[in-house]
């Protein structure tokens, strides 16, 4: 046992010197987070002093063929990684080669900073670097979370793990992770000691993540192993779902050999399968015939474009054509619904945002938006609520019928005429009411000849005759002044001389905007009283479709809401966002903290306290370039958990 230690001691601490490590051993009564701590303490004061917190580099590399200790993966458990002790216990991590890598940076500062400037030619545009020489501001405070260094087009390794570290139950499986020496032994496969060391790096890579003592940390040795899985990883930008796929491929690969199992092909005890997989059926008609399927999942893929939230994206995706028994076996050829029997902790939908241009023979990016909430109840997608969401979606069918229909009669009264332009009817009535409410206008004749008078006495039965015939008024109105005009220019000489200047050469220039010639108080009364009511009538009838609709725009947004159907809440864990084109572009995350009760911004190196109203800005879609390409959901009791534990 106690060489047991011993060797425990030296994995952890890096010092070889056994007489010194029984010594602290002995001192610590032979408990080994309590040497540990002892160790660790020693080592941590050089650097302490000199206040040297130097980028993470090479050394902190390769786990390949080690495995983290039992007790130590113990105090990185989710009830201890904020203890001095859990952070100590893996301090080591760094020592001694990220004592001497401080060191040397604190005595070479120049040839660092010569070197970061010829590497930095090489960046990408994906890449976010805000790493400042400045030793100090590399250090981190506290126990706020680190980031990750983007080392060329991996701005997506960083944002996946960073929301599957920021999982409590995740972060225990692979910190805790350990195989058997016969296992170890007896996996001769590439594909298998390729998961086994990626699983290992990882292990590394969370240990650091916890235990370090700078902002941010290297994931070099464990991005090294995912190079070969595709195709050209440094010189094109990686998709999220691709890589989540492939991760959670090798992870639940590597978990599974340690799991024992009577069939080879039982995955059911595999704790990554038993996080964030489940099960759907589905059920449907097609050419007359029905048919009945279980399928597993692990990431939900959801389209985007046509859809304005994700309850209608998860709508689209679980119905598929029309099926009922009245017409299963008559005209509809196809029809599908899809019920998920075993929902997962750990929920993911992808969101398709890219599609294919086949004109262009290029894909490109869908920035529709698309809004998400904070919490999902997704009971109306579950097998066991089939009933009630079947008897549902009729009425919502029923009620989207109906509104349709409302829509087309508001539309009617909104948009009225026969031409090609088209105006609100009760507008068009007010509009008629405020020209006959005009006040006439009035052509005072000259006293001093009675010839004045002929040219008007001649013009004026033919503007009574035009008013008096009710189609007259409408084709004929514009032609009023062309006829007085008409008139003028025809008359004889004598007749114009004696005609002395008005202050108005017409009735249409005679008030400031358009007005009735010739109105009688009879007829302005009937006019308005007719305009008036039939305004009233037709204000009344739109509002009465306006409140119709509202009404059952209400029932179709509270067709849900029942609280039979909200017994299973998943609450928003993760955002991943995308920003820039199909064939470029930036990754970062949004990740709520549970125990800080605020969501985080996880951008590389960069690790900062942000919003809901900030990660709708930028993941919604719509306004710019950046919109959500991943949603991480965790289920009500997961997220209980990680509140209890942090």
């Amino acid at each position: 046992d106690c060489q047991m230690l011993l060797n425990q001691l030296k994995e952890i601490t890096g010092i070889q010197d056994s007489a010194f490590l029984h010594a602290a051993l002995k001192a610590a009564n032979g408990d080994l987070m309590e040497a540990v701590t002892f160790l660790t303490e020693e080592q941590a004061r050089e650097p302490a002093q000199d206040a040297a917190a130097a980028e993470p580099s090479a050394w902190e590399g390769s786990a390949v063929g080690r495995q983290l200790p039992q007790n130590v993966t113990t105090a990185l458990t989710p009830n201890n990684r904020a203890s001095p002790r859990a952070v100590e216990a893996f301090g080591p991590l760094e020592s001694p080669k990220a004592q001497a890598a401080e060191r040397d940076a604190a005595e070479r500062p120049q040839e660092a900073h010569s070197a970061e400037n010829k590497n930095r030619s090489k960046r990408k545009r994906c890449e976010v670097w805000g790493e400042n020489p400045k030793r100090n501001d590399w250090r981190r405070v506290g126990d706020w979370p680190v980031g990750m260094k983007n080392i060329g087009n991996t701005c997506w390794f960083s944002a996946v793990i960073q929301s599957l570290f920021q999982l409590p139950e995740f972060r225990k499986l692979v910190l805790g992770y350990s195989l058997p020496q016969n296992v170890l032994e007896s996996c001769c496969s590439h594909t298998g000691k390729r998961n086994i060391a990626f699983m290992q790096e990882l292990q590394c890579l969370f240990a650091l993540m916890l235990g370090t003592r700078r902002k941010f940390v290297d994931p070099s040795a464990a991005l090294e192993l995912l190079r070969d899985a595709f195709r050209s990883a440094e010189e094109q930008q990686q998709d999220v779902s691709e890589f989540t796929h492939k991760l959670l491929d090798w992870l639940e690969d590597a978990f599974q050999l340690a799991v024992k199992v009577k069939s080879p092909g039982d995955k059911s005890e595999n704790p990554m399968v038993q996080l964030f997989y489940g099960t759907f059926l589905t059920e449907g008609v097609h050419e007359g015939n029905t048919f009945s399927k279980i399928e597993t999942f692990g990431q939900y893929p959801l389209q985007v474009n046509g859809y304005r939230n994700l309850n209608e994206c998860l709508e689209g995706a679980m119905v598929e054509g029309e099926l009922d028994e009245a017409t299963a076996s008559q005209s509809v050829k196809y029809g599908q619904e899809r019920w998920f029997t075993k929902l997962p902790p750990v929920l993911t939908f992808e969101l398709s945002r890219f599609e294919f241009n086949q004109s262009l023979g290029q894909p490109e990016k869908i920035h529709t938006k698309l809004e998400f909430p904070q919490t999902i109840y997704m009971d109306r997608y579950l097998y066991c609520s089939k009933e009630l969401i079947q008897m549902k979606r009729e009425e919502m069918k029923r009620l989207k019928e109906k509104m349709a229909i409302l829509q087309q009669k508001l539309e009617r009264y909104m948009k009225y005429g026969s031409g090609p332009a088209r105006f609100p009817l009760p507008d068009m009535l007010q509009y008629v009411l405020e020209f006959i409410a005009t006040k006439p206008a009035v052509v005072v004749a000259s006293a001093q000849g009675s010839q004045a008078a002929v040219p008007q006495s001649r013009a004026e039965p033919r503007l009574l005759d035009v008013i008096s015939q009710p189609s007259g008024v409408r084709e004929r109105k514009d032609t009023r002044t062309e006829d007085a005009a008409f008139l003028l220019a025809n008359s004889s000489p004598q007749q114009k001389s004696s005609t002395p200047l008005q202050p108005s050469g017409s009735p249409a220039e005679a008030s400031e905007g358009p007005a009735p010639h010739v109105v009688s108080e009879e007829e302005l009364n009937l006019v308005r009283t007719c305009l008036q009511r039939w305004r009233n009538e037709i204000e009344q009838d739109v509002r009465d479709l306006k409140e119709s609709i509202a009404r059952i725009s209400l029932s179709i947004e509270q067709m849900y809401c029942d609280p039979l159907l909200q017994q299973v809440p998943y609450r928003l864990h993760a955002v991943l966002v995308h920003e820039g084109q199909a064939n470029a572009g930036h990754y970062w995350a949004y990740i709520y903290d549970q125990p800080r009760k605020s969501w985080l911004k996880y951008n590389d190196i960069s690790v900062t306290e942000s919003s809901w109203e900030e990660l709708e800005r930028d993941s919604f879609g719509g306004l710019r370039n950046a919109s959500a390409y991943c949603l991480m959901y965790i289920s009500d009791k997961v997220s209980r958990f990680v509140a209890g534990t942090g």
